[in-house]
Protein backbone atom coordinates (compact mmCIF):
# COMPACT_ATOMS: atom_id res chain seq x y z
CA UNK A 1 0.00 0.00 0.00
CA UNK A 2 2.72 2.05 0.65
CA UNK A 3 4.75 1.93 -2.17
CA UNK A 4 1.47 2.72 -4.08
CA UNK A 5 1.29 5.70 -2.17
CA UNK A 6 4.86 6.58 -3.24
CA UNK A 7 4.58 5.95 -6.41
CA UNK A 8 1.08 7.87 -7.18
CA UNK A 9 2.48 10.94 -5.31
CA UNK A 10 6.22 10.30 -6.84
CA UNK A 11 7.95 10.67 -3.41
CA UNK A 12 10.29 8.94 -1.37
CA UNK A 13 9.75 6.64 1.57
CA UNK A 14 10.87 9.72 4.31
CA UNK A 15 8.76 12.19 2.40
CA UNK A 16 5.18 9.69 2.31
CA UNK A 17 5.93 9.54 6.17
CA UNK A 18 6.13 13.41 6.60
CA UNK A 19 3.00 13.64 3.92
CA UNK A 20 1.12 10.98 6.51
CA UNK A 21 2.27 12.54 9.80
CA UNK A 22 0.63 15.84 7.69
CA UNK A 23 -2.23 14.69 7.36
CA UNK A 24 -2.28 12.92 10.59
CA UNK A 25 -1.84 15.83 12.86
CA UNK A 26 -3.91 18.56 10.38
CA UNK A 27 -7.09 16.10 11.32
CA UNK A 28 -6.92 16.40 14.75
CA UNK A 29 -6.02 19.95 15.18
CA UNK A 30 -8.74 20.44 12.85
CA UNK A 31 -11.39 18.51 15.46
CA UNK A 32 -9.79 20.34 18.56
CA UNK A 33 -10.06 24.23 16.77
CA UNK A 34 -13.76 23.38 15.86
CA UNK A 35 -14.95 21.98 19.07
CA UNK A 36 -12.83 25.07 20.88
CA UNK A 37 -14.71 27.56 18.42
CA UNK A 38 -18.42 25.49 19.19
CA UNK A 39 -17.35 26.26 23.22
CA UNK A 40 -16.21 30.01 22.67
CA UNK A 41 -19.20 30.86 20.59
CA UNK A 42 -21.22 29.51 23.87
CA UNK A 43 -22.75 26.47 22.22
CA UNK A 44 -23.67 23.61 25.18
CA UNK A 45 -25.54 20.42 25.28
CA UNK A 46 -28.43 22.30 25.21
CA UNK A 47 -27.76 24.35 21.85
CA UNK A 48 -30.00 22.85 18.86
CA UNK A 49 -27.48 20.04 17.44
CA UNK A 50 -28.19 21.19 14.02
CA UNK A 51 -26.35 24.81 14.87
CA UNK A 52 -23.36 22.84 16.19
CA UNK A 53 -23.36 20.42 13.32
CA UNK A 54 -23.12 23.38 10.95
CA UNK A 55 -20.62 25.35 12.80
CA UNK A 56 -18.59 22.29 12.88
CA UNK A 57 -17.97 21.09 9.63
CA UNK A 58 -17.91 24.53 8.18
CA UNK A 59 -14.65 25.13 10.56
CA UNK A 60 -13.88 21.07 9.46
CA UNK A 61 -14.22 21.35 5.76
CA UNK A 62 -12.80 25.02 5.00
CA UNK A 63 -10.33 25.62 8.33
CA UNK A 64 -8.99 22.29 7.36
CA UNK A 65 -7.78 23.19 3.80
CA UNK A 66 -5.56 25.90 5.32
CA UNK A 67 -4.70 24.05 8.52
CA UNK A 68 -3.16 21.70 6.16
CA UNK A 69 -1.02 24.28 4.59
CA UNK A 70 0.58 25.45 7.35
CA UNK A 71 0.98 21.88 9.41
CA UNK A 72 2.85 21.12 5.53
CA UNK A 73 5.06 24.11 6.07
CA UNK A 74 6.10 23.65 9.60
CA UNK A 75 6.71 19.77 8.21
CA UNK A 76 8.40 21.09 4.62
CA UNK A 77 5.80 19.69 2.20
CA UNK A 78 4.04 22.86 1.88
CA UNK A 79 5.12 22.24 -2.29
CA UNK A 80 3.20 18.47 -2.00
CA UNK A 81 0.45 20.52 -0.25
CA UNK A 82 -0.07 23.62 -2.16
CA UNK A 83 -0.28 21.52 -5.27
CA UNK A 84 -2.57 18.93 -3.56
CA UNK A 85 -4.97 21.89 -2.47
CA UNK A 86 -4.83 23.44 -6.21
CA UNK A 87 -6.47 20.21 -7.60
CA UNK A 88 -8.80 20.30 -4.71
CA UNK A 89 -9.80 23.85 -6.21
CA UNK A 90 -9.90 23.13 -9.65
CA UNK A 91 -12.47 19.96 -8.87
CA UNK A 92 -14.66 22.34 -7.24
CA UNK A 93 -13.82 24.78 -10.84
CA UNK A 94 -12.16 27.54 -8.25
CA UNK A 95 -8.69 27.19 -9.44
CA UNK A 96 -7.23 28.35 -12.75
CA UNK A 97 -7.28 25.71 -15.50
CA UNK A 98 -4.87 25.50 -18.34
CA UNK A 99 -6.08 27.93 -20.71
CA UNK A 100 -7.78 26.46 -23.75
CA UNK A 101 -6.55 27.44 -27.08
CA UNK A 102 -9.49 28.38 -29.08
CA UNK A 103 -8.28 29.56 -32.62
CA UNK A 104 -10.44 32.10 -34.17
CA UNK A 105 -12.06 31.56 -37.32
CA UNK A 106 -11.73 34.17 -39.87
CA UNK A 107 -14.29 36.46 -40.61
CA UNK A 108 -15.82 36.78 -44.13
CA UNK A 109 -17.42 40.34 -45.23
Amino acid sequence: MFKRLMSKWNVSSSQLVLILCVFAVTGTLTAWISRSITAWVGFDDETFWLWKLLLRLFILIFGYQIIILIVAFFFGQFRFFWNYEKKILRYFGIGKDKPEVNPQKPTTL
